[in-house]
């Protein structure tokens, strides 16, 4: 796989899922936590037998990666690895099942079919992963999660993976987990370090040409842009086309297939822009993302942690806007006082802005990083002279 050296939390968390303990393990988004989850099972489990580790995961381009993760570092034994969520057909999903498999990597509602069907038992698994914990929590699926955990035996192994702990986790963790080890890597609520964030505050109705002048002006190699809502991404989507861009569209209003391709097509290269909803904040893992861009300040000071996440994984460098109107002043606040520190403020040097009273506080000038035929300076941005 191209692997050398361990990560901190795949460094710490081996040994524990080697020795059968149980884990909560919390760590910055792009870390390896698919692996120190992954490699560790693999080695245990050793070899075909029957179905013993269950995998949840609270979406289905998640549950997707994970399982392609487990069959690439599997690749060299005889274990079987099984996907199993919604928006497909059941027929390949029960073929997999009857021909017996030893992981399986779920979405709660599409495994809780089957176990109601008869098509799939869970008397064998003895080792259960409950990942990106905290966004299972936030769509809802704690009492699909309580059905699945209490049709598995109690003497088993235990992991929960998080970007994020708030209290809800610990809660369950309470009912799921026996005397569990902690591993913590870096401050639970911060973004990660090599990623450069800031805030472009401008008027509601210049934001998509603030968005448009960003995009001119920034040599990205590819770029993800969070919507709020589902609507807004189809019409950011549309409007970007229309601006010559190659644009992919990813939120749960497009079938299964469309968000296959949104996907496949982003990775490859295909398309140099995705637009989505908070569907693909969390553990998508795609390579080479230089740019995250809020087009919407997030409602939930996590999922911005999540979002801007999606670029400077695996310690490489990154970066993330954040477009902001003046209603949005108080999510970002928000999101502040979660990270404990101040997001800086910049302007886009030469666009024609409409006054805002966002611009009243201290503000500072800014190129955008890797801005082309300019240099790369302070964080990626060139600052100008304080404004009072």
């Amino acid at each position: 796989m191209g692997f050398t050296d361990p990560t901190p939390i795949q460094l710490r968390a081996f040994p524990i899922v080697l020795g059968g303990r149980d884990l909560i393990g919390t760590a910055q988004t792009g870390t390896g936590k698919t692996a120190a989850f992954a490699l560790p099972i693999l080695t245990n489990l050793a070899q075909h037998g029957a179905f013993r580790c269950l995998v949840l995961e609270p979406t289905r381009e998640l549950a997707a990666q994970v399982e392609t993760a487990f069959r690439d570092y599997g690749r060299f034994t005889d274990l079987r690895v099984s996907l199993i969520h919604g928006g497909v057909g059941y027929g390949k999903q029960r073929e997999e099942a009857a021909a017996g498999m030893d992981i399986v990597v779920a979405t709660p509602g599409r495994l809780l079919d089957h176990l109601q069907q008869g098509t799939m038992k869970l008397d064998k698994v003895n080792v259960l992963v409950l990942d990106e914990v905290d966004r299972m929590l936030d769509m809802g699926f704690l009492p699909d999660v309580r059905r699945i955990v209490e049709q598995i035996s109690s003497d088993r192994q235990t992991l929960l993976f998080s970007a994020t702990l708030p209290p809800e986790i610990e809660r369950l963790a309470s009912w799921v987990l026996r005397n569990p080890d902690v591993v913590e890597i870096g401050a639970q609520r911060t973004p990660a370090e090599t990623v450069t964030h800031a805030v472009y505050p401008v008027a509601a109705e210049q934001k998509f040409d603030l968005l448009m002048a960003l995009l001119e002006r920034t040599n990205f190699d590819s770029a993800l842009i969070f919507s709020r809502t589902k609507h807004g991404a189809d019409k950011i989507a549309v409007k970007l086309k229309q601006g010559k861009h190659s644009v992919a569209v990813l939120h749960s209003n497009r079938t299964q297939r469309e968000r296959v391709e949104a996907l496949e097509g982003f990775k490859s290269g295909k398309y140099e822009i995705m637009v989505a909803t908070d569907i693909a904040a969390r553990g998508i893992d795609i390579a080479g993302i230089s740019h995250v861009i809020n087009y919407d300040v997030p409602e939930h000071s996590e999922d911005y942690v999540h979002r801007i996440g999606r670029t400077g994984r695996a310690l490489k460098v990154g970066d993330a806007f954040t477009l902001m109107n003046g209603e949005e002043l108080g999510s970002l606040q928000a999101i502040e006082r979660f990270i404990g520190a101040k997001i800086p403020r910049l302007k886009l040097e030469g666009f024609t802005y409409l006054y805002t009273a966002l611009f009243e506080p201290e503000t500072v000038t800014g190129t955008g990083k890797r801005a082309i035929g300019g240099g790369r300076t302070h964080g990626g941005y060139s600052y100008g002279r304080r404004r009072r």
